[in-house]
């Protein structure tokens, strides 16, 4: 294992990649340590402390633990993923886009400008709901007024645009996807203070007799967890295809048998991703109007634990999937592509027939895809805040008035040990160990594992 890992540095583009990759990820943690002016910081965290169990904590979670202490990075790489995603749903609705988005690289670069204006126009709007909510929120502001939300709005726009660029300066010249690396590097750097508050609780018995049992239960369930998500990310449904033998001059061509691989979770963590920042947009930008008649109760309704999030939650995690898939695979293009080179699937016959047996496997397996996202995301909400079933309405909610306590309001555990961000680290890790991997058999280098660029465990889904 050494000497493979010793082979990355031994190939000068590859070395490269990771130390510009490393680089640019200590840049960005360099940067949640410089705070946003006139911020009262200590009474800040402390806010964050009291509420690191609720919605807060889950965002939080995503600016890699930055927005407790508003930093010049705290919103994150959150608008810039609101705005890719409203830009791609606009490129199935308005005909425009859909057009701009075929004409290739011009098109795509027309797209990922507009895409880079959008997050700056959300990042501004975001930042004046926090400088608003600061100001009416009591002593976290040292001189609020006009001068105030100017200052946070300007600081926070400039550094989730600076973030923007890092991630796209990653994924272009570095190694793996850079937004996806940097939510990876808040989370692991987060690991330590879960461990830590892991550990307080059990020094102070924090669920009393249950405290020991509890702790075995969250360590066996994380392992579960992580083996979970490798056994289903490295899962494919394999179809068949044939290819027929052809006279290519002397020689004869064709006549191998292969198969078609679809992943069971083709979108990997950006399903989650979208849904999260769909659902976080409403409640930062509407922060200061938490009070409001009628702004108010929509919050309260969309609150972490609630059970209209949760409904939103899970809707929007099998909406992005498919949505997802849609994108990067298109079965009538495989379909056209196998029946040029002489490929079909035994028993099905070539064109439509072939991209509608694809389609249909393929709805299949997103669907079992999207609910295994649904379950693994739900796993720290049950842990954290607990399923708030006392709170459905009428006959519904006094029906669970009288449940235990631990299934209504959580254990209060940290979310690092959550399965979002277990999704978020194992997912990351598994793709750029994938991305490394194929750099080092493209130079005649032997990968991880024995077997040229396939990791073990991948599973044939019947």
């Amino acid at each position: 294992m050494f000497e493979k890992l010793a082979n990355i540095f031994r190939i000068p583009d590859l070395r490269k990649r990771i130390l510009f990759t490393l680089a640019l990820l200590a840049v960005y943690r360099l940067g949640g340590h410089i705070p946003t002016p006139g911020i009262n910081a200590d009474k800040l965290q402390q806010f964050f402390q009291q509420n690191r169990g609720t919605f807060l904590g889950f965002v939080d979670l995503f600016s890699g633990g930055q927005l407790r202490k508003l930093t010049i990075f705290a919103l994150g790489i959150m608008p810039y993923i609101t705005a890719s995603i409203i830009l791609q749903l606009l490129t199935v609705v308005y005909e425009p886009l859909a057009k701009l988005q075929k004409e290739g690289e011009l098109g795509r670069k027309k797209i990922t400008q507009w895409t880079r204006y959008l997050t700056v126009v959300l990042s501004a709007i975001q930042s004046f709901g926090i400088a608003i909510s600061l100001q009416k929120g009591g002593d976290f502001v040292i001189n609020p007024g006009v001068g105030f939300i100017l200052m946070t709005m300007l600081t926070l726009t400039t550094g989730s645009a600076f973030i923007m660029w890092l991630g796209e300066q990653i994924t272009e010249r570095g190694v793996g996807n850079g937004m996806s690396l940097l939510i990876f590097a808040g989370i692991v750097v987060g690991l330590p203070r879960g461990v830590a508050d892991l550990v307080d609780k059990a020094k102070n018995d924090a669920w009393g007799a249950f405290t020991f049992p509890a702790m075995v239960i969250l360590i066996g369930l994380m392992i579960l967890v992580v083996a979970f998500i490798v056994y289903v990310e490295r899962s494919e449904r394999r179809i068949p295809v044939q290819y027929a033998k052809r006279v290519v001059g002397r020689k004869v061509m064709g006549g191998q048998s292969t198969h078609l691989p679809l992943r069971v979770n083709s979108g990997g963590v950006m399903p989650v991703i979208f849904a999260s920042s769909i659902l976080t947009l409403p409640q930062t930008a509407g922060f200061a109007f938490q009070h409001n008649k009628v702004i108010g109760p929509i919050l309260e309704w969309l609150r972490w634990g609630e059970p209209l999030y949760t409904l939103l939650y899970a809707i929007g995690i099998i909406f992005f999937a498919y949505f997802y898939v849609s994108i990067v695979f298109n079965p009538n293009e495989v379909a056209d592509n196998m029946r040029k080179y002489g490929g079909f699937i035994p028993g099905i016959r070539p064109g439509k027939r072939t991209s509608d047996h694809i389609n249909e496997i393929l709805t299949h397996i997103t669907l079992v895809g999207a609910l295994y996202l649904i379950v693994i995301s739900f796993i720290p909400e049950w842990m954290i805040a607990g399923i708030h079933l006392h709170h459905l309405w009428g006959p519904l909610g006094r029906l669970f008035e009288n449940a235990p306590g631990w299934i209504l309001n959580g254990l209060g555990v940290t979310f690092y040990f959550g399965g979002t961000s277990l999704l978020i680290v194992v997912g990351v890790a598994m793709d750029t160990v994938t991305q490394v991997e194929a750099q080092l058999i493209m130079r005649h280098y032997d990968g991880f594992t024995p077997r040229s660029g396939r990791i073990r465990g991948r599973r044939n889904w019947a």
